[in-house]
């Protein structure tokens, strides 16, 4: 029996609507004409579908065409043994039956493989033998007495005791004498030869039984040729040939030829002949089996004895030894497993992880060495992969921090086999690698520094986040605790004023800031964080005014032409803001004449300039000194000063000159009173007198006077000043 090939199941029909079509059908050789050999279902909705035998190979008229009908909806394909089928298995054992399928405009086309198994319990009469014109032999009249013509029975059907008889009558004299069949189912000629008998025809009824019930008939003709006349010769003597294993059944091998009078081929060994066949009449020699070497390693040479006779003298023959080489061919690439390999491994893989291991065979050579190489095909590092013996593995590396991520690898497993020609298989190969979250972001500690008088969501810089990971600096900002004057901008780090600020009562403000990455891991839960202090330093902003002691002030000045005094000086400060000690003092108002002038905080009265006028009555100034703080802070307040200055001119019939100071308490709103003397000049020697006496007095009225002016200026010191901000 002829093994079939497994990969027969790639010739197989493709029909996509089939169900349950089968790729070879194993039938037995006692099957009889009408067998249903399979049934399958189609499927077409929208169509008539149709089903065609296209042909059979070997040629064969023992199949029906397929059969089609509609059963629930679905079409039931049928195919059956036609009336003509006499299945032997010895005979022909493998036919291919090429279907064609039609729905609509799609047309499919496919082989179905009919596999014949022998029945060892099921013998029959063979070929022509058993056909009503029965089988016709040739044999010469010089034929060796009780030589063997014919065998009714093949090889090995001896041993099913099988009796074979000729039922015909054999009476001389047109017989010569009988022919005989003995236990080995061989057709002998009769004792006597068949000498003389030339063109005589023999017919013979012959009854094959093979047990109880079980027999058959058949008739054999002999026709007796005359002694040749010609030799029979091949042109070529033994050949031998090589063939590829890929030859479907059918296909020819070589073409014999012999010379002679109408020239009949056949094969006399090996017998039975599975893989190979004559033709008859041509002479060419063809397969009639799959000779796949991996399934069957004795196709590899097979010795052919063909004999070439003469038809009407085929006891002119001669044989010819043909030697048939089957050559392996390399027609299927490499089957692999896995064929396609996806895998996912985290960017902290360490090299020499084993990412997939490849086990591939050759059908066309099982067991032969094959050869692996990787190719990539994404722009990545070439050598962060690597294979090596069939196993694909991690070769470097495999950081995705770096610009350009490289969170995914196309390659592909090229996979040669060592057939000719040389045939190839592509493993594709995506490998995934996963975000770990390696590294904890970091913040840079800086200091800002913001005016107390900053409105509120004054933006006073950013926090600058970094991390290792990819994505680069995804990440959110926090602060530590919450803080009522400060937030920080959970993405942009952004750091903003929420509420008031004063610079006497806190200067320097330090926020912790806390950094935490996102989206740089494979488990989105997972997070690193980081912090950095933040110190924001507040700008002093002149917000209060200076104050002076006492606000007001009234005196009154005794000044001569040509001399310069100091009047008063102005005290000033700043209450809230102690540290403040610098100010600016300027006469805005009451300096007619230019009389006085500011020596910083000290007022002085200038008489010096030559040719002014010397007043001869007393006069009265309201000065008024505006006192700012200076320095570098903005805007500059101011607060003004008021001093009445009572200036009285000194002559030498005055008497002594005098300062009397008064000041008002700031509550009070001073009352200006200008009080006008009269004087008169008189002789030099009364002024002698007046000054003696004047002084006399004036030592007698000192104590008393000192107290006055004691109490005056002590109550004027309690006074508020009149304030005035520019």
């Amino acid at each position: 029996m002829v093994l079939l090939r497994p990969l027969a199941l790639l010739l197989a029909l493709v029909v996509p609507v089939v169900h349950d079509l089968p790729w070879i059908i194993n039938v037995s050789e006692n099957q009889g004409p009408g067998t249903i050999l399979h049934s399958f279902n189609l499927s077409c909705t929208s169509h008539m579908p149709s089903l065609k035998l296209l042909g059979v190979q070997p040629p064969s008229t023992f199949f029906n065409p397929p059969s089609l009908t509609t059963w629930q909806g679905m079409y039931m394909g049928e195919v059956t043994l036609s009336s003509s089928a006499r299945l032997d298995a010895l005979a022909v054992n493998h036919y291919e039956l090429q279907l064609q399928y039609t729905c609509g405009n799609d047309v499919w086309e496919g082989s179905l493989f009919v596999d014949v198994q022998r029945d060892p319990g099921h013998i029959q009469c063979a070929g022509p033998f058993a056909s009503p014109a029965g089988e016709i032999i040739q044999v010469p009249e010089t034929i060796t007495p009780g030589a063997r013509l014919y065998t009714l029975l093949f090889p090995g059907l001896e041993l099913q005791g099988a009796q074979m008889n000729i039922t015909s009558a054999q009476d001389p004299p047109y017989f010569p004498g009988p022919f005989s069949i003995n236990g080995q189912g061989w057709l002998q000629a009769p004792p006597q030869g068949l000498k003389g008998q030339a063109q005589k025809v023999f017919q013979l009824q012959i009854l094959v039984t093979f047990g109880p019930g079980r027999s058959c008939r058949g008739t054999l003709v002999v026709k007796v040729l005359p002694v040749p006349s010609s030799q029979v010769s091949f042109l070529k003597q033994d050949q031998n040939i090589t063939i590829p294993e890929d030859l479907v059944p059918g296909s020819q091998v070589v073409q014999v030829k012999a010379q002679g009078l109408d020239v009949r081929y056949e094969i006399l060994s090996p017998l039975p002949c599975t893989l190979f066949s004559i033709g008859r009449e041509d002479g060419v020699i063809r397969t009639t089996a799959p000779l796949e070497l991996a399934q069957a390693p004795g196709a590899a040479v097979t010795a052919l004895r063909v004999k070439a006779f003469e038809r009407l003298q085929p006891w002119a023959s001669v044989e010819l030894n043909v030697t048939v080489n089957v050559r392996r061919v390399n027609r299927w690439p490499p089957r692999c497993l896995p064929a396609l390999l996806v895998t996912q491994i985290p960017e902290t893989a360490p090299v020499g992880t084993v990412l997939g291991t490849f086990t591939c065979t050759d059908l066309d050579s099982p067991g032969s060495t094959m050869d692996y190489q990787l190719r990539f095909h994404s722009p990545s590092v070439p050598t962060s992969l690597c294979l090596s013996d069939r196993v694909l593995k991690v070769n470097a590396t495999l950081d995705c921090d770096a610009p350009g991520a490289c969170f995914q690898h196309t390659a592909s497993i090229l996979v040669f086999d060592g057939g000719q020609p040389p045939m190839s298989t592509e493993v594709p190969v995506l490998v995934i690698v996963t975000p770990v979250n390696e590294f904890s972001p970091a913040c840079v500690t800086r200091t800002f520094r913001v005016r107390e008088d900053a409105a509120p969501r004054t933006l006073l810089g950013s926090v600058v986040g970094m991390d290792m990971d990819y994505p680069r600096d995804s990440i959110e900002y926090h602060t530590s605790a919450g803080s009522a004057v400060f937030t920080v901008d959970r993405l942009s780090g952004e750091v903003r004023l929420l509420g008031p600020l004063d610079y006497e009562q806190q200067r320097v403000y330090r926020l912790i800031v806390l950094v935490t990455d996102h989206s740089q891991d494979q488990n989105p839960t997972y997070h690193r964080s980081g912090s950095c202090t933040i110190t924001i330093e507040i700008e002093d902003v002149n917000d209060h005014a200076p104050e002076c002691e006492p606000p007001f002030q009234e005196l009154t000045v005794h000044t001569s032409l040509g001399r310069s005094m100091e009047v008063t000086k102005v005290s000033c400060r700043i209450p809230q803001e102690p540290q403040r000690l610098a100010f600016s003092y300027s006469i805005v108002g009451g300096n007619s004449q230019s009389q006085f002038s500011l020596r910083g905080a000290v007022l002085v009265h200038d008489n010096l300039k030559p040719g002014a006028p010397w007043p001869e009555r007393p006069h009265t100034y309201e000065l008024l000194i505006r006192v700012a703080d200076a320095g570098p802070s903005i805007p500059h307040l101011s607060t003004t000063a008021t001093v009445i200055v009572h200036l009285v001119p000194w002559k030498a019939s005055t008497v002594a000159a005098s300062t009397h100071r008064a000041t008002v308490p700031s509550v009070v709103t001073p009352l200006l009173v200008t009080d006008t003397e009269a004087f008169w000049q008189p002789d030099p020697w009364f002024v002698v007198v007046l000054t003696v006496t004047g002084a006399l007095l004036l030592l007698s009225l000192g104590w008393p006077l000192s107290r006055l002016l004691g109490g005056s200026i002590s109550m004027a010191e309690h006074r508020t000043p009149e304030r005035r901000i520019s």
